[in-house]
C-alpha cells in the first residue's frame, strides 16, 4: 500500500504540509520519498524543512518523481498546472486533488483519458491530526486506489467515501467550520471575560468545552440534541443560556453559513 509508494504535491502550502506530516507520523511514507513543488521558494524551503522531503523546481519533476500526486493548489491554479503535467502523466499516476469546489469531471478532462482521480475535501485541523475529510472516486479509480486514500486520510483524522454530489456540502460544513467554530470559541471566550474571567483561562475553558463536547457526540454516538438535554436542568442556568441563544437564531444562522458556503463552492466548481 501506501509504504511502497512515492508521493508528491503539486502545491507546497499549510496543507499540503500538513498531510505530509500526517502521512510521515503515521509510517506511510518516508520523508525520502516525498516530493512538492510551489512557486513561491518560502513554500518550497517550509515543505521541506517540515517534513525532510525534496523541493522540487517545477510541476514536471514532481510527477516524474512520484506516483501518487496531490494537486493541492487554489482553484484558479487548477488548469493551469494540469495543463503543464498532462503529458507526463500516465497510467502509473493517482491524482488525488484537495482543490476546493473543481469536480472530477474538469480534473480528469485536462488529463489522458483513464486518468485515475480522486476528490477529497479535508479540512485545516489535519494540521493537529484531527481533520474530518470526505472524497469521492474518479470513473477509473480502482478499489485500491479508494482505499489507499481512506488509509492516507486517516493518518490525519476521520475520512468517509461520499457521492461526490454531496463534496460541495462536505465543503461547506467541514471544510468551512473550522472557522465558524474558531468564531464560536472567541464569542465563548468573549463571554467569560465580560463575567469577570482572565482572558486565557475563559480561551482555555471555551477550546477545552467545544473539544469535550465535540468527543462526546463521536464516542457516544448520541444525538447532540439529547446531550444537550442532559446539560440542561429545569429552571437552571443553561437553558436560560440557550434560550439567549435561540433569541439570536444560532441555529439558523449557521445553517444558512453552511448554506451559502456550500454554493460557493458550486460556483468555483463552475468557474
Amino acid at each position: 500500500m501506501a509504504e511502497s509508494l512515492d508521493m508528491g504535491f503539486l502545491g507546497a502550502g499549510k496543507m499540503a504540509t500538513a498531510l505530509a506530516r500526517g502521512f510521515i507520523r503515521a509510517g506511510l511514507v518516508e520523508a525520502g520519498r516525498l516530493t512538492a513543488s510551489d512557486p513561491l521558494p518560502a513554500a518550497r524551503a517550509g515543505f521541506a524543512q517540515a517534513t525532510g522531503g525534496r523541493a522540487m523546481a517545477t510541476n514536471r519533476e514532481v510527477v516524474e518523481a512520484a506516483q501518487v500526486i496531490f494537486l493541492a493548489v487554489k482553484p484558479d491554479q487548477v488548469a493551469p498546472v494540469l495543463g503543464e503535467i498532462q503529458s507526463g502523466f500516465t497510467a502509473r499516476h493517482l491524482l488525488i486533488s484537495i482543490a476546493a469546489g473543481v469536480p472530477l469531471g474538469r480534473l480528469e478532462a485536462a488529463l489522458p483519458a483513464g486518468a485515475r482521480v480522486i476528490r477529497v475535501m479535508p479540512n485545516t485541523p489535519a494540521l493537529v491530526g484531527a481533520s474530518a475529510s470526505a472524497f469521492a472516486l474518479g470513473q477509473a479509480a480502482t478499489r485500491a486506489d479508494g482505499e489507499l486514500a481512506q488509509q492516507l486520510l486517516a493518518a490525519v483524522g476521520l475520512a468517509w467515501i461520499v457521492k461526490e454530489a454531496w463534496l460541495d456540502a462536505v465543503t461547506g460544513l467541514s471544510g468551512s467550520g473550522p472557522a465558524y467554530v474558531y468564531q464560536f470559541i472567541e464569542a465563548l471566550s468573549d463571554g467569560g471575560v465580560a463575567a469577570g474571567l482572565p482572558r486565557d483561562l475563559a480561551t482555555r475553558l471555551a477550546a477545552q468545552t467545544v473539544l469535550g463536547s465535540a468527543r462526546m457526540v463521536l464516542e457516544t454516538g448520541r444525538h447532540p440534541g439529547e446531550l444537550k438535554d442532559q446539560v440542561t436542568s429545569p429552571g437552571g442556568t443553561t437553558i436560560e443560556g440557550l434560550h439567549e441563544l435561540e433569541k439570536g437564531k444560532l441555529r439558523g444562522t449557521v445553517m444558512s453559513a453552511v448554506r451559502v458556503a456550500t454554493e460557493k463552492s458550486r460556483q468555483l466548481g463552475r468557474g
